[in-house]
């Protein structure tokens, strides 16, 4: 009888042990073995002084990102702005970002460099102007030979649509002109200063250069490509797998955001100018001459960002190109539509 009572006492404390073992296995669980997420009280979102990112101004200025999150923890909004989407992207690789409005392009580039990330919304399509100095002559992509262009840098949407176009209408982007680039601000700068002969830049920039009549558009981007993806809001893996609560409002806020600037147009131009110091009438023309337009559906830009993945590749700034899937989480879009 005491011999069993000592096999018990023995089977007793292993299975113990074992049970111990199992439950400390989960760094996240709490006391019952349920997981726990990390709390959340801070969001830091990037973007870029452009017409193209209102949306993102628009729900600033009205104080949509704070009163949306709020209810789910957030207590702080923390904005970052960038001049291009490489140095954006950059800060989103390096962890400093969890929301970002920024090129379809320069996303491609960050997720083949290991980016964990999602696009889960588009923010516009088309949108930007080749520009030519005054004094050049233009009949054809051909007069362009020799000269010096001024865009992003290498990977955005602009450096990514100009070689390509550049490219099929039988120029070498390599050898036949010469590309520069520039942020928007050092770009307007070097067309006035005659130091490059022509611009490729999204809105106002074209607008802020006819202004001073330096240049005049001769191609717009939705000629180079139809409706092409540009900008789009990024989410990181992180916050996709730890807060999806918070991923589907900050989609929700971007939609009312962008319905809110397409049916108020004027508003949306001050709200730019402001945030910007841009000169109104100036933003204002730009709205009116621009190819682009605000949008929320992904399923308006799957196909141009998966073809700027595999141009990325062929101009060989990627190792490979990147399938839709490993591009979009529309998931989030999908279930704020059928909320409304």
């Amino acid at each position: 009888m005491k011999k069993l009572s000592i096999i018990a006492l023995v089977l007793l404390m292993v299975t113990s042990i074992f049970v111990s073992g199992c439950a400390s296995n989960d760094d996240n669980s709490n006391e019952s073995g349920v997981n726990e997420t990390s709390t959340l009280t801070e969001l830091n979102i990037g973007y870029q002084p452009s017409t193209h990112q209102i949306a993102y101004m628009t729900a600033a200025e009205k104080g949509w990102w704070k009163a949306d999150l709020a209810p789910y923890g957030i207590t702080k909004i923390k904005e970052y702005q960038f001049p291009t989407g490489a140095p954006e992207m950059q800060a989103m690789l390096a962890g400093d970002l969890d929301v970002a409005y920024v090129g379809a392009a320069p996303v491609i580039t960050a997720l083949s460099q290991g980016l964990d990330a999602k696009i889960v919304a588009p923010v516009q399509i088309n949108g930007s102007s080749l520009v030519l100095r005054n004094d050049h002559k233009y009949g054809s992509p051909q007069d362009l030979k020799g000269l010096k262009i001024a865009t992003y840098p290498p990977g955005t949407i602009q450096d990514t649509l100009l070689r390509s176009w550049l490219q099929k209408n039988g120029l070498d982007p390599e050898k036949d002109v010469t590309i520069l680039g520039m942020t928007p601000g050092d770009a307007v700068t070097a067309i006035s200063a005659k130091q490059v002969d022509a611009v490729f830049l999204p809105h106002p920039s074209p607008a802020v250069v006819e202004k001073e009549n330096i240049g005049r558009t001769i191609v717009q981007s939705g000629e180079m490509e139809g409706n092409h993806a540009c900008c789009v809001l990024v989410v990181s893996g992180k916050l996709i797998r730890e807060h999806p609560e918070i991923v589907e409002q900050v989609v929700k806020t971007h939609i009312k955001a962008t319905e809110y600037n397409q049916a108020h147009m004027d508003e949306a131009a001050k709200i730019y100018s402001n945030k910007t110091t841009e000169d109104l009438d100036t933003v204002k023309k730009s709205l009116q001459e621009w190819d682009g337009a605000w949008i929320t559906d992904p399923a308006l830009i799957e196909n141009s960002s998966v073809n700027y993945s595999e141009v990325q590749y062929e101009l060989g700034y990627i190792p490979k190109s990147l399938t839709k899937e490993e591009i979009f989480d529309t998931s989030f879009y999908d279930k704020a539509m059928s909320e409304k």
